[in-house]
């Protein structure tokens, strides 16, 4: 009777042991999960922090590099800007379409910029190049967009009062537009 009975409480304990092996098991397996999402997340962060060094990096190198520069008195500050439409193969841009709105040349502390403002909200920004007396503006939609577009504007006429150009406007669909761009400095 004595062996049953310790045999009795001999499995029944290693019964009970073994419950609590399966549980600490599960508790083992769910702590690595959440581990391996704090190592995911982790590695995730320290990418995107690479990433900020590395821009970091290079704006320091430009600005050491001098290649940051302004734009020229003649061009900077604010312009009124006439574009029409000069040839479309785009359901969006018709030949003859006129749009008039305030261009203003600046510069932030990487590059040089031009922003397109309308009824005061900000309508568009360009990055901005000036070389050889000649004004190369580019615009080009990010990669979460719907529709990608990009903008390219070339003012080679450049005087006192007026800056004359052209616009060209392509899409990811095959659409082409082209422009004529009239720049007059506001009178105060």
């Amino acid at each position: 009777m004595l062996k049953n009975t310790f045999f009795i409480l001999f499995t029944a304990s290693f019964l009970f042991i073994s419950c609590d092996y399966k549980e600490k098991e599960k508790s083992l397996i769910e702590r690595e999960k959440q581990l391996l999402e704090k190592e995911k997340l982790f590695a995730n962060k320290e990418s995107e922090y690479r990433s900020l060094l590395k821009m970091k990096d290079s704006i320091f190198a430009k600005k050491d590099s001098g290649a940051i520069t302004l734009w020229p008195i003649e061009v900077s500050g604010p312009w009124t800007g006439k574009v029409i439409c000069t040839e479309s193969n785009c359901s969006d841009y018709v030949i003859g379409d006129q749009r008039t709105d305030l261009w203003e040349f600046d510069s932030d502390s990487t590059h040089l910029t031009t922003k397109i403002i309308n009824n005061n909200n900000l309508v568009r920004q360009y990055s901005g190049k000036f070389e050889n007396n000649e004004i190369r503006l580019n615009f080009k939609t990010d990669s979460t967009a719907k529709k990608n577009v990009e903008m390219n504007v070339l003012l080679n006429e450049i005087s006192a009062n007026k800056i004359k150009g052209t616009r060209t406007i392509m899409t990811d669909n095959g659409c082409t537009a082209k422009f004529s761009v009239e720049l007059v400095r506001p009178t105060k």
